[in-house]
């Protein structure tokens, strides 16, 4: 019987590996298969271009909420994507045994942990109440902090797969630490980089709970940055607990366009940097 199972343990491996993968796959295709299905019908180009209509009356769009959407995400971007890769550089070129270095994984696995929510709620009291109203700052600050802890993460990963020999020899031509981390490591690691960055704006990009209670929300275009803000998240929510049909409609179709972002922001990273590898 065992040499029979040393036989085939290779084929037996490889169907269970084949069978697992199926699996892991049926909820992902499932759910774009079944957002496509319910959002491809109310998905034309007055959804781009045409502002949301009164309660019950069909038709409108969502422009101002893609907008809002890139906007907060560009604002997230900013300030998030710098922060966390200077903090990954400093962990790992610089400091990574000391207390500090400890507190700061410490603190960015808790903080990757925290519940979107509670960021929602600390922006809230600590900018909102503060300025006096809700705004897209407020909404991309909010977004930012749940960026940086997944940036540091996947940047020091990142960082530490480049090979130490690499650095040495920057350093045996003379060159200093600083040029070597940014002339040498950082191009080297920067496919895993983008790919990390890319993977925490999509993450980010859906988020609703911090945003109702830093942007809030609006059924017009927003005239400043420190002004309420609508985003797709919100519409989405709002039109998907609405009691009318055609909300319902638009709310699926928001949602396509939601996980187009998604895939778009990948695809483009992907092919950006598909040359480049560590």
């Amino acid at each position: 019987m065992n040499d029979i199972f040393r036989k085939y343990q290779n084929w037996l491996m490889l169907i269970v590996f084949i069978i697992a993968t199926v699996i892991a796959l049926i909820p992902l295709f499932g759910v774009l298969g079944y957002v496509l299905k319910n959002g491809l019908s109310a998905l034309n180009i007055q959804f781009f271009i045409n502002l949301p209509k009164a309660m019950g009356l069909p038709g409108g769009g969502m422009a101002n909420a893609i907008v809002g959407t890139l906007i907060m995400v560009l604002i997230a971007s900013l300030i998030g994507i710098p922060i966390g890769i200077l903090a990954a550089i400093y962990l790992t070129e610089y400091d990574r045994h000391s207390w500090l270095s400890t507190v700061v994984r410490f603190a960015t696995d808790v903080l990757t942990g925290i519940p979107s929510i509670i960021v929602g709620i600390v922006i809230y009291t600590a900018v909102v109440l503060k300025m006096g109203n809700f705004s897209a700052l407020a909404g991309g600050l909010a977004l930012a902090i749940i960026m940086i802890p997944l940036i540091i993460r996947s940047t020091e990963e990142m960082l530490k797969l480049v090979s130490h020999s690499i650095r040495e020899a920057g350093y045996a031509l003379g060159i200093s630490k600083g040029k070597t981390i940014l002339k040498i490591v950082l191009p080297t690691a920067a496919k895993g980089i983008i790919t990390g960055a890319m993977l925490a704006v999509a993450r980010v990009a859906g988020e609703t709970a911090p945003l109702l209670f830093t942007a809030l929300g609006n059924q017009y275009w927003a005239r400043s940055l420190n002004e309420p803000i609508a985003s797709l998240p919100v519409q989405i929510f709002q039109y998907a607990t609405s009691p009318y049909k055609e909300w319902h409609q638009l709310a699926w179709a928001g949602s396509l366009v939601l996980i187009l972002m998604v895939i778009i922001l990948n695809l483009v990273a992907r092919f950006a940097f598909r040359s480049r590898s560590i």
